[in-house]
């Protein structure tokens, strides 16, 4: 089981992406809503398509791995799942990309 706490807020991932540490960001949304409002880098994957395309997170197992979704609910869902399946760093982003337009980068819509 991972040391890290399961729930980081926005201005911790500001921090990390500010200090250049090396972490993935996924989104765990639908495709429609990335297309409305997206982290810059992230990669989406949707909830639901998760268990099937968990590989493709392979390469970056060892790696933080900030999950988000629009609140913090599916993401929180996704977030235990990954642990559970290995992935030790695998952390919630707590109030999702709502949270972070209102906090971090405003130019992010909100919907």
């Amino acid at each position: 089981m991972s040391d890290l706490p399961l729930e980081i807020d926005v201005h911790t991932l500001r921090q990390m992406r500010q200090g250049g540490q090396d972490l993935v960001i996924l989104d765990v949304r639908e495709p429609d809503e990335y297309a409305t409002a997206s982290i810059a880098g992230s990669i989406l994957i949707p909830l639901g398509e998760l268990p099937n395309r968990v590989a493709e997170l392979e390469p970056h197992r060892h790696r933080p791995i900030i999950v988000h979704c629009h609140h913090g609910g599916r993401s929180m869902r996704a977030t235990k799942w990954l642990r559970e399946q290995g992935y030790a760093q695998a952390q919630n982003l707590a109030g999702g990309i709502e949270d972070w337009s209102l906090q971090v980068d405003p130019s992010v819509p909100r919907y």
